[in-house]
């Protein structure tokens, strides 16, 4: 079984190749969890690809909230892309400096959630291009502006009223991103506050299922993505809703999901930081 999206990861090889090539932009996802005692403007500025441009995405994001780096409006997203030097035209590579991409997987579904389909993943993400030898630099990059036209596809998101009637009708499967032990709820939460537990009715497929963790983190075959997806209990032909920690690791599901196919994956954008928070919320340990 081949990848029915291989477009959507690229390699090392073809990075170097074409990391100057007209209408290649790349971007680094450089995000810690809370509790990482790193800072991710300080790890991107002492270290990046060259001309990577870094997505915030605590920046990028829904002002006046308390939830984290939820999806901003269209107008935001448009103008902070474009002030990157990101336009419609271009394709974006996206990586992170974790092995896991759960960042870069972030950011490429945010791209696909305002209409910009010409986004991947580096495969092995910073990792591997280091393993690998490859150049990177401290200098800032200085991108001109460019113009980026923000169509959000509300398809590919869901919010809290959404997942609450869910638990009702079960319409949608509901796959969990996190540890086995935060699904369970015999791991503590890393935000203070938040009750441990699941999702009524949803499964357990850690993101992490997906990548070859003795290689780099780079991305499994379609068959042993296939076979993750199969052994969680969640079948291809029904809908699907991924949820995490606060949608991020969410997104990596979505990711591997659309790898193989299945492009129509959503991802709870408030995930547990929204749900475990709450008390008028249901939860299964």
């Amino acid at each position: 079984m081949e990848y029915a999206h291989p477009e959507a990861l690229v390699s090392t090889e073809w990075l170097a190749d074409n990391l100057n090539a007209k209408g290649v932009r790349v971007v680094d996802a450089s995000y810690f969890l809370p509790g990482v005692k790193l800072d991710a403007k300080t790890e991107y500025a002492a270290r990046h690809i060259p001309g990577a441009v870094w997505f915030n995405i605590d920046d990028i994001c829904l002002a006046g909230t308390d939830l984290p780096h939820m999806l901003p409006d269209e107008e935001t997203f448009s103008a902070k892309v474009g002030a990157l030097g990101i336009g419609d035209g271009d394709k974006v590579i996206v990586y992170d400096p974790n092995g896991g991409g759960m960042a870069a997987a972030r950011v490429w579904w945010t791209f696909r959630v305002f209409g910009h389909d010409d986004a991947a993943l580096l495969n092995g993400s910073l990792p591997k291009w280091l393993a690998e030898g490859r150049p990177t630099t401290d200098e800032p990059p200085a991108p001109a502006p460019a113009t980026f036209t923000a169509r959000k596809n509300n398809a590919l998101v869901r919010d809290i009223e959404q997942m609450l009637t869910n638990v009702d009708n079960r319409a949608e499967q509901v796959v969990d991103a996190r540890t086995k032990e935060r699904y369970e709820g015999t791991a503590p939460e890393p935000r203070e506050g938040s009750r441990a537990g699941h999702i009524p009715g949803s499964l357990s497929l850690p993101f992490g299922q997906f990548q070859d963790k003795d290689n780099n983190f780079v991305m499994r075959d379609a068959d042993e993505i296939a076979a993750a997806i199969a052994k969680a209990g969640l079948d291809l032909e029904d809908p699907i809703t991924a949820t995490c920690g606060s949608g991020v690791t969410a997104s990596m599901l979505a990711f591997g999901f659309y790898l193989i196919g299945k492009t129509d994956v959503a991802v709870y954008d408030g995930s547990w930081s929204e749900w475990g928070m709450r008390r008028d919320t249901p939860i299964e340990t």
